[in-house]
């Protein structure tokens, strides 16, 4: 099957001038031919889109499609199975936004990712944390002063994040890995939504987060930390994480 897109305002992402009255060819799913075309096929489907602008898809490097703007008591009352149907409502509005590929920093599991591939949901193509590393009490740590854990305990697919130490540190890295994670998010800080940390509190040894490091790499995997105060951030800088997140 092909398909034509004509009438376009290109923009091709080479910091080239955009190109009027372009087209796009587009063969059996993907791209063959972009530009001014002469010969276009003759047996295509045609989409004429009258001067609409037309780029290749956006990144959007960090993103929690399970996220929400809950209230943590909403958060607690709200049923696993909604949460699913909300991030899939999330996943289409950021692929119709024009992004195609985004990384999630946690929170999404496998699944999800895989129901997309499979053309289940509308989403963009994904690489996921699943779960970000916590030390005990923590910015991942959402044990409450009544002694709930808003987060907890949520399936098999979510591998518990909470570690500390070397031991655990490695063994946490593996299991995520195992869940089918494409790299690693950890909290070498606090953060603004946990109950009961600092926002501005290291967390995580140097030692600790080098092993999460060469556990990743030992698997071709990368690190992404949460760090938002300079000591954390020179922590995670100092035992080789590859991605800051926030940084201020």
């Amino acid at each position: 099957m092909t398909t034509v897109v004509t009438g376009a305002t290109l923009i091709d992402g080479t910091g080239a001038d955009p190109i009027t009255g372009a087209s796009v060819v587009i063969e059996e799913g993907r791209i063959s031919a972009v530009g001014r075309i002469d010969a276009l096929p003759v047996d295509a489907r045609t989409i004429d889109v009258g001067g609409a602008t037309v780029m290749p898809g956006m990144i959007d490097s960090h993103v929690h499609l399970y996220g929400s703007r809950k209230t943590m008591q909403q958060r607690a009352l709200t049923p696993p199975t909604l949460n699913a149907f909300e991030a899939a409502q999330n996943a289409r509005d950021t692929l119709e936004a024009g992004f195609t590929m985004v990384r999630d920093a946690g929170g999404t599991p496998v699944g999800f990712k895989l129901a997309a591939e499979r053309g289940l949901i509308a989403a963009p193509r994904m690489r996921l944390a699943i779960v970000a590393l916590s030390q005990t009490g923590g910015h991942g740590d959402g044990t409450m002063p009544s002694g709930g854990r808003l987060g907890g305990d949520r399936g098999p697919e979510w591998p518990e994040h909470i570690c500390d130490g070397p031991d655990e540190v490695r063994k946490t890295v593996r299991t995520v890995l195992r869940a089918g994670a494409d790299f690693i998010k950890l909290h070498a800080t606090g953060g603004v939504l946990s109950p009961s940390d600092e926002p501005g509190s290291p967390q995580f040894t140097q030692e600790e987060i080098a092993i999460m490091v060469y556990e990743a790499r030992m698997h071709g995997k990368t690190c992404m930390s949460h760090a938002q105060a300079t000591e954390g951030i020179k922590n995670a800088l100092r035992a080789g994480v590859e991605s800051i997140e926030h940084g201020f």
